[in-house]
């Protein structure tokens, strides 16, 4: 049951701030006090003061008829309250309240004397979703600034009404809920609930990320040993990545340890951004769920995440961020691998050498459990289970063959065979004449044997040899080169081309892994031949069935006895075929990681740190926002369809400015979107419906995440089956930035907005692709409807007239934009520097939009309901730190919202300028 009292009290004429104080209690021995928290707005010198609040009675106590409320109220000096006086008290019992006259009750003030004081309090039972029937002409006052419409504020969940509200999820914590009541168009009664959580996935997701790059990284240095011998020259380079390797790890271990020891808190403060042990948190990461009941109507729900801005605030800006930094690394790369004598791998070749282990990493031991599987279906004489096994090898290690047959696995292994000492020796036997009839002989053979290089994309074109370039895998650092080549004779510098050496034989790794798809087929053609045997109807079969009968018939022949029996060699003889391709094409792309991770030092270690960073704050918001819509939708078939066909987008407003510091930040914030790109979410049945295992799981490397969603029994059968079955759901990241502030103003002026605006267009061609991909497969009638039916299509063919549109501060590209995310199911991220200021006033106004245009919002409430949405909490609430930005105590997030005047910004932004042509006109006429 939710009580709210509302309080009127009336006083004397005098200057004096006044804050009652509620308790109450059982009427029996011994019985335990509380204090229900609440807040009162202060009102100074004015005579015929007005206050209007609630209060409600936490889920641990139950109220009864007979329970008593006392209200106290005192008289406060000073703003922080820590002088006041007792102005007077009144008790009631909750059945009183009950049995009153529209359980209304007018009660007189008193001292603790019984003396009668000034003023009266009354208390009243409001229900939520009766607001037709509640009188509220009773709070209208004389002075229309002390119209308060905050009926009741909470900081427990008893203050949330659960009845048709659909749970946020269970990593959500320490709500903070106010309810407030507005007058509609029809001059009806809406009632507006607010609530703000705090995510306990701030700390989880960074922790589970840092053991996998942790993982990853360990994992990367003992491939590296295991690469085996090589010339000092790359054995030099092998222990220095190493030692890069261990610096990083030990960083890591560190980081991790530290926030291991962090226990109760459940976000990290923007005053704490630069902190190194923090740094992989997000900043301020809250939800925020706008609840809006209308009388008799269907109540409405707007959900967002409001996070900072993922950016290394620890790293600094001072070379700027991610962006500009990895640009000018891909440039100067080359010269680096010139230095280090390496040859240059093209970020795409990068990418490659790290899905390729990835998959085997994925593949390999999914392959053995399936020829397990195909064993045991074997063993129980089982065909459907012996057709299905068979099918999914099939399709596993076709997937696996396929990935492998890459020229970059066979280049990096004749790479490999050139770095080894064994081929260095050889080099080194020739005296420089015989060096150089060799040379010649090899660049001759080239012209009929071309490289594996050729055709691979990021490679030079072609140069001559004779430029006298030292070569990588030379041991005393000669001029002799490699005898590289590349078709049509023509040969290339080392760090541009892949090593060939004619001794090495070019085509055992094609044997090696065709000889993977040659087992297989021996596997299916034993089964077929199982199959046939089983079947006691005889049909005419193709002749390519035929072929693999005969195939499996001489098997057979040499291996007599049950189904196991006869598969046991065949599938033994395919995992260790795929096991020995593993081991080359692992050991071929380590090599390649080598060479990139040596060309890239220092630099490209710390850019990797500073992805990491900036990586997992993303993370840890999208995976907030993602289990909260997903419960929110989980009632909603069309949402849940949308889910799986084509995946949700995730729009995330950026309010930065592109001036100082801040440009850091959005560059560091465009590559973190982007990675987001990375991940998969699935969607898994928990165990217990305990708290703990209903977390959400992080898995997977560097180049691919999967974020595993644990759902109660209950709620995971009820969903769609190929949600079940673990089909990967994914998500289409897009941002838009629209700088608002004074920095901002400076900025469009006198400096240079190119970097938004590209992000904007880039990102609106992202938004564009998903909805035409989603128009596609899925009826346009699944999404959700809106009392504006702006047409999609036009909304989207706005924005795109609005992003190529040269406008200062063009924030009709952020409204948009949000409302095309909504109606395409998508998830709402508001983000600025620090979370605080410019997205309390972004969030707020959305909000206030939203109830105008889809609510009928009253003309006259919008300002009222605006200001007190952004109205600072007094000292004395829940959830208070020492903020050192803000001078002093405050309260949670909701403390924050102070804003600078629009009136304010403008004029100072118009006397900067004033003041730079003053300054402009005074050099000009001194140095005259």
């Amino acid at each position: 049951m939710l009580t709210t009292c509302t309080t009127d009290w009336r006083t004397s004429q005098r200057r004096c701030r006044q804050a009652p104080h509620f308790s109450s209690f059982q009427p029996i021995s011994g019985a335990k006090e509380i204090q229900p928290r609440l807040r009162l707005p202060t009102m100074l010198a004015n005579g015929d003061p007005l206050f209007l609040t609630g209060v409600t009675f936490p889920s641990e106590y139950h109220a009864s008829p007979e329970t008593l409320v006392k209200l106290t109220v005192y008289d406060a000096k000073d703003k922080n309250q820590e002088s006041s006086s007792l102005v007077g008290s009144a008790t009631f019992s909750v059945g009183e309240l009950l049995r009153a006259k529209d359980e209304r009750l007018t009660l007189s003030l008193r001292y603790s004397d019984g003396a009668c004081a000034a003023g009266t309090v009354v208390v009243s039972r409001l229900k939520m979703g009766e607001m037709e029937e509640v009188d509220v002409d009773h709070i209208t006052t004389d002075v229309p600034s002390h119209k308060c419409p905050l009926v009741c504020e909470s900081a427990s969940h008893a203050g949330i009404d659960r009845e048709n509200n659909p749970p946020t999820g269970p990593v959500f914590k320490n709500p903070i809920c106010k309810v407030y009541r507005f007058q509609t168009e029809d001059s009806k009664w809406m009632l507006v609930r607010e609530q703000m959580e705090e995510c306990t996935l701030s700390f989880s997701v960074p922790k589970q990320l840092l053991s996998l790059y942790i993982q990853e990284d360990m994992s990367r240095v003992q491939d590296l040993r295991e690469l085996g011998e090589l010339s000092p020259h790359w054995d030099n380079l092998r222990k220095e990545v190493m030692t890069r390797y261990g610096g990083i790890i030990s960083s890591y271990q560190e980081t991790f340890a530290e926030l291991d020891k962090i226990t109760g808190r459940s976000f990290k403060p923007s005053c704490c951004k630069a902190q190194k042990s923090l740094q992989f948190i997000p900043i301020n990461l809250h939800t925020q769920r706008m609840r809006v009941t209308c009388p008799k109507k269907t109540d409405a729900f707007y959900d967002i995440v409001t996070v900072g801005a993922p950016a290394a605030h620890f790293q600094g800006f001072k070379c700027g961020g991610l962006q500009r930094l990895l640009s000018r690394y891909e440039a100067e790369k080359k010269s680096f691998s010139t230095a280090y004598q390496c040859i240059y791998y093209s970020p795409q070749h990068t990418a490659k050498a790290q899905e390729v282990l990835s998959t085997m990493s994925l593949l390999q031991p999914l392959i053995t459990s399936l020829a397990e599987q195909l064993l045991q279906a074997a063993q129980e004489h089982s065909c459907p289970g012996l057709r299905d096994a068979l099918k999914n090898l099939s399709d596993k290690t076709e997937q696996f063959v396929h990935t492998l047959k890459d020229e970059l696995v066979k280049s990096a292994l004749l790479a490999l065979h050139a770095a080894r000492p064994g081929y260095v020796s050889k080099s080194q036997k020739q005296n420089p004449a015989q060096g150089g009839q060799h040379q010649g002989r090899v660049l001759q053979g080239a012209e009929q044997s071309p490289s594996p290089a050729q055709g691979l994309p990021g490679h030079s074109p072609a140069t001559s040899t004779t430029d006298g370039t030292a070569m990588c895998n030379n041991v005393d650092g000669s001029q002799n080169p490699h005898p590289l080549m590349r078709g049509e004779g023509a040969p290339l510098k080392h760090q541009d081309s892949i090593p060939h050496h004619k001794e090495y034989d070019e085509e055992e790794w094609d044997r090696v892994w065709a000889n993977v798809a040659k087992c297989l087929n021996c596997v299916i053609a034993m089964v077929d031949k199982l199959l046939e045997e089983d079947n006691s109807k005889q049909e005419p079969v193709p002749e390519q069935q035929q072929q693999q009968q005969q195939l499996a018939d001489v098997i057979i022949s040499h291996n007599p006895g049950t189904w196991k029996e006869q598969l046991c060699p065949l599938v033994t003889r395919l995992k260790e075929c795929v096991m020995e391709v593993v081991e080359k094409a692992r050991r071929g792309m380590t090599f390649v990681l080598l060479q990139e991770a040596a060309c890239s030092i220092p630099q490209g270690f710390l850019l990797q740190q500073r992805r990491d960073v900036v990586f997992s704050q993303a993370l840890a918001a999208l995976a907030c926002g993602f289990v909260m819509r997903l419960y929110a939708g989980m009632q909603d078939q069309g949402f849940l369809r949308q889910l799986h066909l084509v995946g949700l987008v995730a729009q995330f407003e950026s309010l930065l400015s592109t001036y100082s510091e801040e440009i850091g930040m959005l560059e560091d914030m465009e590559v973190g979107i982007s990675d987001l790109q990375r991940v998969l979410f699935q969607i898994t049945e928990a165990q217990t419906d305990d708290f703990r295992d209903l977390q959400p799981l992080v898995c997977g490397r560097r180049d691919h995440f999967t974020v595993e969603v644990p759902l109660p029994r209950l709620v995971f059968q009820s969903l769609p089956a190929e949600i079940r079955e673990g089909k990967p759901l994914r998500v289409f990241p897009v941002m838009f930035n629209v700088g608002i502030n004074e920095q901002q103003t400076i900025a469009e002026r006198f400096g240079d907005i190119t970097l938004q605006e590209r992000i904007n267009q880039r990102n609106f061609e992202t938004l564009e692709a998903y909805y035409k991909s989603l128009s596609e497969k899925l009826p346009l009638e699944c999404l959700p409807s809106f009392q504006t039916q702006a047409d999609l299509k036009e909304l989207l063919e706005t924005l795109g007239q609005n992003v190529v549109t040269k406008k200062r501060k063009n924030v009709e590209i952020l409204w948009i934009a949000a409302t095309i995310c909504r109606r395409l199911n998508g998830i709402r991220f508001t983000s600025c520097k620090s979370a605080k200021d410019r997205t309390s006033m972004s969030v707020t106004l959305e909000q206030c939009a939203l109830l105008r245009d889809e609510h009928q919002l009253s003309k006259d409430f919008f300002i009222r309901a605006l200001d007190c949405m952004r109205s600072r909490l007094t000292q004395g609430d829940v959830g208070q730190w020492d903020d050192p930005e803000a001078g002093g105590p405050t309260d949670n997030k909701p403390a924050s919202r102070h804003f600078y005047p629009i009136a304010l910004l403008l004029v100072s932004s118009h006397l900067l300028v004033v003041w730079l042509i003053l300054s402009l006109v005074f050099l000009l006429a001194k140095y005259q």
